[in-house]
């Protein structure tokens, strides 16, 4: 898998995306994470990548020459599935939504800066726009690490045992049960009695009784789903 990472601000991706599972799925060949400078494709000495909004309002924006130079340049190099803009007012990245990316070969996500980017970019080169939360960050560095994060964590041979991310919460729209770990007992506070038994059916059982009333009690949303 590909992964093409547009943004005015490289260094706040890099770091995310060179520890942990992403660096060992790059490492193991998985995924290819590739971080592309927006203002590369600028033509002043300035490399200048924002401009004044027209309208007067207040801030800077993400002008469309650039943008289109890069998607332009990465497209003539090969087919991608998706071209991504991380941004608030997209759909929720939802666990369903990471699976979905993760089965695809190429994807483009392209992080706003500023108040966002033109909109004709929008338009006429974005096919799908996601958020990571009801909430404005300082850009869209951080929610395209977190895209990444997610996608390639799922992909086959990135984690070693592939049940745990098949475990996660929201795998099957319920949250994870309760995980505990040595001693049994500390403080006067006891692992509880079933994940000691050995069991493995009967702790399955309560595994699954767990998340749902964990699930219930947290996110009864995502029980209508």
């Amino acid at each position: 898998m590909r992964i093409d990472i547009l943004t005015v601000l490289p260094e706040l991706i890099e770091s995310p995306l060179s520890h942990s599972i992403v660096r060992r799925a790059r490492d193991k060949g998985l995924v290819t994470v590739n971080i592309v400078n927006i203002r590369d494709y600028t033509t002043d000495r300035h490399r200048t990548a924002d401009d004044y909004p027209f309208g007067g309002d207040a801030g800077m924006v993400i002008k469309i020459e650039p943008v289109y130079k890069a998607i332009e340049s990465l497209c003539s190099e090969r087919d991608y599935d998706e071209i991504i803009y991380a941004t608030p007012d997209g759909e929720p990245l939802t666990q369903s939504v990471v699976n979905e990316l993760s089965l695809k070969k190429s994807l483009i996500i392209l992080a706003g800066h500023y108040k966002g980017v033109d909109h004709r970019i929008r338009e006429h080169l974005i096919t799908r726009e996601i958020s990571i939360g009801d909430y404005v960050l300082s850009g869209g560095e951080l929610p395209a690490a977190v895209i990444t994060d997610a996608i390639v964590r799922v992909i086959p041979g990135a984690i070693s045992d592939q049940q745990s991310a098949l475990s996660d919460s929201f795998q099957d729209n319920l949250l994870a049960p309760p995980v505990y770990t040595r001693p049994a007992e500390f403080n006067g506070w006891r692992v509880p009695d079933i994940l000691l038994g050995g069991n493995r059916p009967e702790i399955e059982r309560w595994q699954m009784e767990q998340s749902i009333e964990r699930t219930r009690r947290l996110r009864p949303d995502l029980m209508k789903e």
